[in-house]
């Protein structure tokens, strides 16, 4: 009878447990970040800095990556830097709130913050998927990715994100003549820009370049100016004097 009563009573426990963290995610107001910028301004090294900034913290987080290159055969956010950390892969018939219910399940606990690396591959779908995981668990989705293609056209799921996105941060980088980089170019083995073909080119990390839109449009990549001091002038003017 006291078995029973104490099995009981933790059964009671656990339930009001899970019933009080339900609670809690149905009362949190979660927002939808959609952090974008060109190709080499560090967006996966800043989502990787961020889930280490969160595992110091306790915060629980999840990391998830759209599968286009599956050469890799690890499912890992890598960045240019050497970092990487585990994720979860997202296929192109993935439905993310299915995806994001089991992977609360699996931690027993509701994920408070969910970071989307390449989220410009996500399905229009997905990123609706997504957004229901903000508005009914409460939870923090910060997707990172590109703006535009080597065409300067936007990406599904980049779209999709700047129609619904709660806050739209952009990451800045800078190109080689100075200006700020607006769009991915895509060159040729001669260093030549291209102009045609499939939006997306499995293992041509290499081959992109960003750069600002007059360079892009001029079809040059230019080099900065050094601002020399003007040493003859000074020569002249204490001449002068």
């Amino acid at each position: 009878m006291t078995n029973n009563f104490f099995f009981a009573s933790g059964g009671i426990i656990a339930a009001a447990a899970r019933f009080f963290s339900n609670f809690v995610a149905m009362n949190r107001l979660g927002k939808l970040y959609f952090r974008y910028g060109t190709m080499g301004s560090a967006k996966t090294a800043l989502l990787l800095t961020t889930a280490y900034n969160f595992e110091e913290r306790g915060l629980t987080y999840a990391c998830l990556k759209p599968v286009i290159d599956t050469r890799e055969g690890r499912s890992v956010i890598r960045s240019r830097i050497g970092i990487e950390r585990e994720c979860r892969w997202i296929y192109h018939d993935t439905n993310l709130y299915q995806l994001a219910r089991d992977i609360c399940n699996d931690m027993g606990a509701m994920v408070e913050w969910f970071l989307v690396d390449e989220a410009q591959f996500l399905t229009e779908q997905q990123v609706d998927q997504l957004a229901r995981v903000v508005d009914e668990f409460g939870s923090n989705v910060v997707c990172y990715g590109l703006r535009t293609d080597f065409k300067s056209r936007l990406f599904e799921g980049s779209r999709r994100l700047f129609e619904i996105a709660d806050t739209i941060d952009e990451i800045k980088s800078t190109c080689t003549c100075g200006r700020k980089t607006i769009i991915n170019a895509r060159i040729d083995a001669n260093g030549d820009f291209v102009e045609e073909g499939a939006q997306v080119e499995i293992g041509g990390d290499d081959r992109y370049i960003a750069v600002c839109r007059k360079c892009w449009r001029d079809r040059r990549i230019r080099q900065g100016r050094r601002n020399v001091l003007p040493f003859d002038d000074i020569d002249d003017i204490d001449d002068e004097n």
